[in-house]
């Protein structure tokens, strides 16, 4: 008998709301930690869905985050179960957290953990906490909100901070936890397939291609370099009106979702004791072949 489903909350996602979701042959499950690659990948798909840039819809709306507790469950519910084309399903939810069905094929996209970190950060600014409370029947705080540390005192906390990982997702030991299990069930699940975000950046051609086997999706060679170009950060930073994440109106610029896409910046923040003291602290959370292959 399988184990069911753990179940990770927050202020406003719950991956509850996955239990008892009908799958259809041929669902996506995109599974990221926050600022991994989510749009990036739902892009992707989106592409090789659609095989056009055009997109019918805005991608949120094509490829709704079902754990978002700012949209009404049985509204997400509608909307998937309407979709009449192969559907693509974006969670923050570890694969542990969410039914695993055979029909579906699980893409876990994982980024270096201080980039991630660091474009967590700078996300934090551009939401705006006062809707996204509204929207999940929050109370007002109590009183006024503690100041923001900057940014590097922010990230040496985030690199020492021990919690659970069921308790804080995007912490080290939830984003260690996600790629760990998913790191393991690779091996053992057929349909789960990785993606390093540094490989989209350095073949993003070979990697949508690659995935494009994994899903069984053909391609017409003469669509490959228009559906490239449209998964190309500034080509989707030109369109963010379009492709952010912004279906109940929570972020407060669409262009500044798309920040940097880049990778290094977490280290560049960190001296070399620091850097060392990172890699000592996931030593203790992910297993050493993870390790190497996230942090190369």
């Amino acid at each position: 008998m399988s184990k069911p489903p753990t179940r990770y909350r927050s202020e406003d996602e719950d991956s509850g709301r996955w239990n008892g979701f009908p799958f259809r042959q041929g669902d996506i499950v995109i599974s990221t930690r926050s600022k991994s690659g989510t749009t990036w990948m739902q892009m992707i798909c989106a592409l090789l869905v659609f095989q056009t840039p055009d997109l019918p819809e805005p991608l949120s709306q094509l490829s709704p985050w079902l754990d978002h507790l700012v949209v009404p469950e049985d509204e997400v519910y509608a909307r998937l179960a309407a979709q009449p084309h192969r559907r693509f399903v974006k969670t923050h939810t570890p694969l542990d957290g969410v039914p695993i069905d055979e029909r579906a094929t699980y893409v876990v996209v994982a980024r270096h953990p201080l980039d991630m970190a660091v474009s967590l950060y700078h996300q934090g600014g551009n939401l705006d906490h006062d809707r996204i409370r509204a929207l999940t029947n929050r109370p007002e705080p109590s009183g006024p909100p503690a100041p923001k540390p900057q940014l590097r005192e922010w990230l040496l906390r985030w690199v020492d901070e021990d919690v659970s990982p069921a308790e804080e997702m995007d912490s080290l030991p939830g984003v260690m936890w996600h790629l760990s299990d998913a790191w393991a069930r690779r091996l053992r699940q057929p349909n789960v397939l990785l993606v390093h975000y540094d490989d989209l950046l350095g073949d993003l051609e070979g990697e949508m291609r690659r995935l494009a086997r994994a899903l069984e999706v053909s391609v017409p060679e003469e669509l490959w370099p228009t559906l490239v170009e449209a998964a190309t950060f500034d080509s989707m930073k030109s369109r963010s009106d379009r492709l952010a994440p912004n279906a109940a109106g929570v972020l407060k610029d669409t262009a500044a979702f798309f920040r940097r896409g880049a990778s290094g910046s977490g280290r560049e923040l960190l001296t070399g004791d620091e850097l060392a003291r990172y890699h000592e602290r996931t030593r203790r959370l992910a297993p050493p072949d993870l390790l190497e292959w996230l942090h190369r």
